[in-house]
């Protein structure tokens, strides 16, 4: 009677598993790996553009897990390193690169920043994810030909590997009255909507993309 038992305990577990097998090997994951403009350096992060996100995502219907893996002064090297782990633990479908900004201004050379970055493309490809790559500008407090260099490390990435870019992370942002913090390099909680509106035309695409091949799986 025990044995019977056991054996209807077992093939009703069983069918529980394959019957929630679906939903599990469908789900979403957005992974921003970024630095202080992404993990809500002076602002709530309640109000942060990856809190944003998480809402827009839900009022569009789209069903995202979005994991922030950001740390404020992270650099690319710091993310280099970190990725691996990353992506094995959360498997992401799509992959937000915001990293670079410390690099440049800290003066470390461009090639180097470029070559970090495209390790990290690497990663992401070869998982199968989508990296959205988020371009960024300095201050030319290392010279006019440092800073083109830096800003040209962006769109050179996006054109090699045929990723989507996000030109200038601050457009519309760093030069405007009440969007930047006191520092002068961090965006304000009133920047936050104006920050993700920089990524969404980018970013949609690549999750709406996403969800149809998983659906279809």
């Amino acid at each position: 009677m025990h044995t019977v038992s056991a054996l209807v305990r077992s093939i009703t577990f069983l069918i529980v598993m394959l019957l929630s097998w679906p939903a599990l090997a469908s789900q979403n994951t957005l992974l921003v790996l970024g630095d202080s403009l992404s993990a809500a350096y002076g602002v709530p992060s309640e109000t942060a553009w990856v809190q944003l996100l998480r809402d827009r995502l839900e009022g569009h219907g789209l069903q995202w897990q979005v994991v922030n893996a950001s740390i404020s002064g992270e650099t690319t090297d710091g993310g280099l390193r970190r990725l691996p782990a990353l992506l094995e633990t959360n498997q992401p479908d799509v992959v937000i690169i915001e990293l670079g900004g410390n690099d440049g201004l800290r003066g470390f050379p461009p090639e180097v920043i470029e070559s970090n970055l495209a390790k990290m493309i690497e990663m992401v490809l070869e998982i199968d994810a989508v990296p959205l790559i988020v371009g960024m500008q300095i201050p030319p407090n290392y010279g006019q030909r440092y800073t083109q260099m830096f800003a040209d490390i962006f769109p050179n990435l996006s054109d090699q590997y045929d990723a989507s870019l996000v030109p200038f992370f601050l457009e519309g942002i760093y030069n405007q009255s009440g969007l930047m913090q006191e520092d002068g390099i961090h965006p304000t909680e009133e920047a936050q909507p104006v920050l993700l509106d920089n990524l969404w035309d980018q970013l949609k695409p690549l999750l709406t993309k996403s969800s149809a091949r998983l659906s279809d799986q």
